[in-house]
């Protein structure tokens, strides 16, 4: 699936692109509002309101004067005439910074099943005995059914993005749990036992001083 992001911020921007590159989707980047008009077709729009040449309001106006694409607002703007004003224009959602990144991959899956859209890459992964039903919330091992919390399933869901690969705690911490949480970073250590647990020890490595990630040929 292929997605417009539309932010002039290089901090955000760059976040934004490589959390979802590694959920599997293909990120074009955007930093002015005329550059969004020249972007080759996408499947979602993710705009900014504050872009250095063009209002975000004529940016959803024009768009949606031309394409049914699905849009979804991403500011800092919470006022609620700000809302009513951006759905009016053809906007299909809106979300207020700051946002928890697991809430905007929900909200692009919402936007993409109301489109009628089959092409969410991250509806199931397989990695050897794992399968990871993403639209369920449901998870088997060795041919059995794994219950497990909805943090401990975007924590599973996380790693087997890219299975063998090193996540950092740092990055784990901020795609997991979002870049806004104030908490101990203790809290992955007590969901990874939890994983290992349920699943199998071995199905997950910590390299010390680097990350953990998910061995991919774990028998």
């Amino acid at each position: 699936m292929q997605i417009l992001l539309v932010e002039d911020d290089p901090a955000i921007a760059d976040s934004l692109r490589d959390g979802l590159t590694r959920e599997g989707y293909q990120v074009t980047l955007a930093r002015t509002g005329s550059a969004a008009f020249v972007a080759d077709p996408v499947d979602v729009v993710l705009l900014d309101l504050g872009l250095p040449d063009l209002d975000g309001r004529a940016v959803c106006r024009r768009i949606r004067e031309h394409s049914n694409v699905p849009i979804i607002v991403v500011t800092a703007r919470s006022a609620e005439i700000d809302r009513v004003e951006l759905l009016e224009l053809g906007a299909d959602d809106y979300l207020v910074k700051p946002f928890g990144f697991r809430e905007l991959v929900a909200r692009i899956r919402a936007v993409m099943r109301r489109s009628g859209s089959d092409d969410d890459p991250a509806i199931e992964t397989s990695v050897g005995e794992l399968h990871i039903d993403h639209r369920a919330h449901e998870v088997t091992f060795r041919g059995s059914p794994v219950a497990l919390t909805p943090r401990e399933f975007d924590l599973l869901a996380h790693l087997a993005a890219d299975p063998g690969a090193v996540c950092s705690r740092d990055q784990i911490m901020h795609d997991v749990w979002d870049e806004h949480w104030w908490g101990s970073t203790k809290t992955l250590d007590v969901h990874l036992a939890s994983l290992r647990k349920k699943l199998a020890p071995e199905l997950f490595e910590t390299v010390r001083g680097v990350g953990i990630r998910l061995v991919a040929d774990s028998k």
